[in-house]
């Protein structure tokens, strides 16, 4: 997600039911580039090291707490070091009730923050619509990806904007990332 020219960063909760073409040209009053779906839905991806910065947000039954505090101290720290990509995939690993792992895109080691990488092949499709059907869109996925004829490992959710922005744009998309 781009942000404006002073750097600053808009974030709401996102829990409040939040290599492919780069999203959108971002304008200067836009917190977040408008996204163009088709890149990534229903297409298989590969990444070899893919290069991110995790970070944990706090949660209450998947709820985030922190989000817009944890996006704002690293897209910072990511601007700091120049390591902004054009995509800004923003992932989050919804591994428990009370917290999830958030990677974000970078092009090159961020100092003073903890770095990850991200290897393998995803099937990737978009959802739109509101976040209480996130439910419905993991069956759903999982219900493409045994269509497939493979496995899920592991299921990524790429918020493509901030609720702000998906107001603003009229669309809440969803990317669901399934390793497979």
């Amino acid at each position: 997600m781009n942000h404006g020219s002073r750097g600053e960063v808009d974030y709401h909760q996102l829990g409040q039911e939040t290599d492919v073409e780069p999203m959108s040209e971002n304008r200067p009053d836009d917190c977040c580039p408008r996204f163009d779906p088709e890149p990534w839905d229903g297409k298989t991806l590969t990444w070899e090291n893919k290069r991110f910065v995790k970070d944990r947000v706090t949660s209450f039954l998947h709820v985030p707490l922190n989000f817009g505090a944890v996006m704002k101290r690293n897209i910072s720290a990511i601007e700091a070091a120049n390591a902004n990509s054009e995509t800004r995939i923003v992932l989050a690993d919804e591994n428990s009730l009370w917290g999830a792992d958030v990677y974000i895109e970078v092009t090159k080691d961020v100092p003073g923050a903890n770095m990850a990488t991200i290897s393998g092949t995803f099937l990737s499709k978009v959802f739109e619509g509101p976040y209480r059907d996130v439910r419905k869109w993991i069956e759903e996925m999982k219900t493409f990806v045994q269509g497939k004829g493979q496995d899920l490992q592991k299921l990524y959710f790429f918020y493509t904007t901030c609720p702000k922005c998906a107001k603003k744009y009229g669309k809440n998309y969803v990317v669901l990332l399934a390793q497979v």
